[in-house]
């Protein structure tokens, strides 16, 4: 009899067991992994159960997590691109710049890239940071750092910062020594050409300027010299001004 007792209690102990680690096991959450097909509220909840994945986004309901970085073809120009934009955030209050960030675009798209920048809703801007620290909304130029014209950063996120409004769309193709920057028009994008000197300059942001050439060939001396440039013209103080009232 007591050792019949004693079975019992052991067998009910080892299906409470199990019972517990099957539960355990229900409520873990899925690896987030390339190529996943995931709602944006299931993305992000993968996406904070793996905090040693440093950069992953979703793009047309699809996952892309990112490769180790090299520093040569994206650490080193992600570097350079950080050092323009923050000269000209730090010379023009209001604008406000973001490096890796996160940005819910829409219900299937939610990205993070290489660098922004934004305008304050309460001067304009499109975008604004969510009551959990995020962006939503389409910062008004967003800066992508990509190996070759092959990337999806020059397709499908193309259409998707189209789609959503994104103003201005730079995309750096590092392997190809090659620069794209897009102005937002009627919906489409429309290439912005250098001028006879070889600089591009930014519609929506007046004075910022890059010197692509110098860009691509490591200068950033000259980069920041021809940033300085638009930062002291009387278009960036008028829009200064205007940013100020």
């Amino acid at each position: 009899m007591i050792i019949e007792q004693i079975a019992e209690d052991k067998s009910q102990k080892i299906r409470v067991h199990s019972t517990a680690r099957a539960g355990e096991k229900k409520a873990a959450s899925p690896p987030l992994e390339s190529g996943d097909r995931l709602t944006l509220r299931e993305f992000e909840r993968r996406y904070h159960a793996m905090p040693h994945i440093k950069k992953a986004e979703l793009i047309e309901g699809v996952v892309y997590i990112q490769s180790p970085v090299r520093f040569d073809t994206h650490g080193e120009p992600h570097a350079q691109i950080i050092s323009w934009l923050g000269v000209y955030c730090a010379t023009t209050p209001g604008v406000r710049m973001a490096d890796n960030t996160t940005v819910r675009l829409d219900p299937d798209n939610e990205a993070q890239p290489d660098a922004l920048l934004r305008i304050e809703p309460a001067l304009g801007g499109n975008s604004r940071i969510s009551d959990d620290g995020y962006v939503e909304g389409a910062p008004e130029l967003i800066v992508e750092v990509a190996g070759t014209s092959a990337a999806y950063d020059l397709h499908d996120k193309l259409k998707v910062y189209r789609r959503n409004g994104v103003k201005e769309y730079i995309v750096w193709q590092t392997y190809d020594e090659r620069l794209d920057w897009f102005r937002l028009h009627e919906g489409e994008y429309l290439s912005l050409t250098p001028d006879e000197s070889g600089v591009v300059r930014s519609e929506i942001f007046p004075g910022l300027r890059l010197a692509v050439e110098a860009l691509l060939e490591g200068d950033l001396a000259k980069v920041l010299s021809e940033l300085q440039k638009g930062l002291d013209s009387p278009e960036h103080a008028a829009f200064v001004e205007r940013l100020n009232q």
